[in-house]
């Protein structure tokens, strides 16, 4: 989460790598293993920060560095979450398979992604009041949990919790937002992530 721009291995801007192509690549590669079993879920974890992602397919990867900036390019890693579980319900059900694809995201937890800023000025100030404000790794957690086992979750379920702004609290059903359930995105985004990544999803 939003670190100076840098590349993956594969040459990918490394949160849209790590965050979305990778997910997408694993997902592809495992889709005998998952689809095989009846009611088996794929679940991906979203943010808060999806809110502010933009998608701009002629600068997906933000080449060269170009137009980058952090929370620009995590913002949109988490859309591309949203964009890939969707699309993948979508085709779950038009070829009549018994999985479903959801998605969660963790509210505001006290955990290490911030580390890249930990040495600004204000970080320094605003930290100490974090532990008022910010939930543990554990309860952050439940959101994934909840849509990864409960019985009742069903396909494109979006999970957060449930208090102030979805920052914390206990798992609840949320909402995301409308670019989030763009169509024409998610199969743009898809058949991107195809080509970047080499995996297409072969569904029997």
């Amino acid at each position: 989460m939003i670190p100076p721009y840098g590349l993956t291995k594969d040459g990918f801007e490394s949160q849209i790598g790590t965050n979305h192509l990778g997910h997408f690549a694993l997902s592809g590669l495992l889709i005998d293993l998952i689809i095989k079993p009846q009611k088996s879920r794929v679940v991906s974890t979203s943010s808060l920060a999806h809110k502010n992602g933009k998608m701009d397919f002629d600068n997906f990867l933000f080449d060269n560095g170009k137009g980058y900036t952090p929370m620009k390019a995590y913002g949109r890693s988490k859309l591309a979450n949203l964009l890939f579980i969707y699309q993948l319900q979508r085709l779950f059900e038009a070829k009549n398979i018994d999985s479903i694809a959801v998605a969660a995201h963790p509210g505001v937890s006290q955990t290490n992604l911030m580390r890249f800023i930990e040495a600004k000025f204000y970080f320094r100030i605003l930290k100490p009041l974090s532990s008022l404000i910010l939930q543990s790794p554990a309860k952050g957690a439940l959101p994934q949990i909840r849509a990864a086992v409960d019985p009742n979750v069903k396909g494109s379920d979006f999970y957060g919790p449930d208090g102030f702004n979805e920052m914390a609290g206990f798992p609840v059903r949320v909402k995301s937002n409308n670019t989030s359930h763009s169509a024409e995105d998610a199969k743009k985004l898809w058949e991107l992530s195809e080509k970047l990544t080499n995996v297409n999803f072969k569904f029997q």
